[in-house]
């Protein structure tokens, strides 16, 4: 098929340039949002696969749902490849081309999925989100790079921010100590290791290596000495990005309006900071009221436990917390209430309080999966009759889950009705998450999260990118209507509508 026009497919000026231009082994990519990282990734192997016969490349993520969902790997793929003559084969999520060229996209679900590519020869190996993934799961694959196809094997990875991944301890050389943030002198500097025993060691040149790659063996005549591997690190923001923000402006309002935790990850490239106190909410991010407003769409949820305080224990709270939004898209916190308690005492606290509500308010709660869970939600469900009631599974750890209330609450879109309550929530929301108990966080994110249903299982940075692009598009002002010049054929058309 003849194309009516030429396109030109090339890297932008910058990060993403220096990326595709990398000779290292294993050249890894971003260490924040917005960089263009998932594009370069996919770009990386159109100058072998069309022109070189046999030529095989691999995208691993973590999980196959990563590579399949919208606008991942997959629909990014998409883009380009038909353009060079590759033809999809969905059912095996591969591309091939005329002269044998492969490029497959695959997952590494498990630890032990890495068992599956024993004897593999793989030419480029493409990890997108490196973080997700093990130490143990990547090394081994490295030892499946392996090419017969007459182009250097060698490895491309992209990544963001984790302080707490094997990652951050591998490109540590790269990265300021001080700051967190990449250090930009070295910045697609080549360094090299060897790996002995589960231990790295890095060396400025190649050859500073060759003694500790041996340990004193000596090969066979004729066998030449392995050499180490090449790595270095290029970062990017999405400030190196410029195609994105002119086509999605809103992307960096997402940016900005995420926790201080993810805004420093995602934003700023920083490899240091974690989860820590005050990081997660501020007291001042929210106005305390008297009054709210009548028209809110209001729940109850309760974040649940059921062992009563004694001498020598410490259990969690049940608590409850009642969250209203209104018709702009706003939050009010309207009540909270806590107890240690045991079972029956707290099924008594949730009548008690549901007739205190009204009917108009939902109420939900935590639903723990098994069978256990489920005969616990019926049993409440039951003891509730009268009201609408809504178990839910709660899916994520504590940080993801909280994350959109935390987001909504440093914007300003959250007030808080004045009460006793007040600053009991204020403390345990401000210690999360270095305190021992955080039942009111629970609450809080599964109160959202009733709002919302849209949230539940959707990858909450995804949700965070969407309410900014709401935020804004409801910022716009109106269009502007045009009248149409009499005399013009635009208005002969109005005026036959007219009649």
């Amino acid at each position: 098929m003849a194309f009516p026009f030429s396109a030109k497919i090339s890297a932008q000026p910058g990060p993403q340039t220096a990326f595709l231009r990398s000779g290292a082994d294993i050249c890894i990519y971003g260490g924040a949002a917005g960089g263009g990282k998932t594009a370069g990734l996919i770009l990386e192997p159109l100058r072998h696969v069309s022109r070189v016969a046999n030529f095989t490349a691999v995208f691993f993520r973590r999980t196959m749902p990563q590579i399949t969902n919208p606008g991942a790997l997959w629909d990014e793929s998409l883009k380009f490849y038909p353009r060079l003559g590759g033809t999809p084969h969905l059912r095996m999520h591969e591309w091939r081309w005329p002269r044998g060229g492969k490029i497959k996209f695959s997952h590494l679900q498990f630890e032990t999925t890495v068992y599956d590519w024993q004897g593999a020869q793989i030419t480029l190996i493409c990890f997108d989100e490196l973080t997700h993934f093990s130490a143990h799961q990547f090394f081994y694959m490295v030892s499946r790079n392996r090419s017969t196809c007459g182009v250097r094997p060698y490895i491309r990875a992209t990544c963001n921010p984790d302080a707490d991944s094997w990652v951050a301890d591998f490109l540590s050389w790269w990265i300021d100590p001080e700051s967190g943030r990449p250090i930009p002198e070295r910045a697609g500097v080549l360094r090299y290791f060897v790996r002995i025993a589960e231990k790295i060691v890095w060396a400025d040149r190649p050859e500073e290596l060759m003694e500790d790659l041996l340990q004193g063996q000596e090969l066979p005549p004729g066998v030449d000495p392995p050499l180490p591997m090449s790595v270095t690190f290029i970062p990017a923001t999405v400030f190196d990005n410029p195609a994105l923000l002119r086509v999605n402006p809103e992307y960096l309002a997402w940016l900005l309006s995420l926790p201080t935790l993810e805004r420093a990850r995602l934003l700023a490239g920083n490899w240091k900071i974690r989860p820590a106190a005050g990081l997660y909410f501020k007291r001042e991010w929210c106005a305390v009221v008297d009054e709210a407003p009548a028209d809110l769409d209001i729940v109850r949820y309760w974040d649940l436990a059921a062992t009563e305080k004694a001498e020598l224990n410490d259990p969690d709270w049940t608590v409850g917390v009642k969250l209203g939004r209104d018709r702009s898209g706003g939050y009010w916190v309207l009540d909270m209430v806590r107890t240690r308690a045991n079972p029956g005492d707290v099924e008594l606290l949730l009548f008690n309080t549901a007739t205190q509500d009204g009917k108009r308010v939902t109420i939900g709660f935590g639903q723990d999966p098994g069978q256990a869970g489920k005969s616990q939600a019926q049993h409440l469900v039951r003891a509730l009759s009268g009201f609408t009631v809504r178990p839910a599974t709660e899916s994520g750890d504590k940080l993801t889950r909280f994350g959109p209330f935390s987001s909504q609450c440093r914007a300003g879109n959250v007030k808080i009705r004045r009460g006793s309550w007040n600053e009991e929530l204020f403390r345990i929301l401000e210690g999360f998450p270095d305190l021992a108990h955080d039942d009111e966080v629970d609450a809080c994110s599964g109160a959202l999260e009733m709002l919302n249903p849209q949230m539940i299982g959707r990858n909450v940075y995804e949700l965070y990118r969407q309410q900014a692009e709401a935020a804004a598009e409801r910022s716009k002002p109106p269009p502007v209507q045009s009248v149409p010049q009499p005399g013009s054929m635009e208005w002969f058309e109005e005026q036959k509508k007219k009649g």
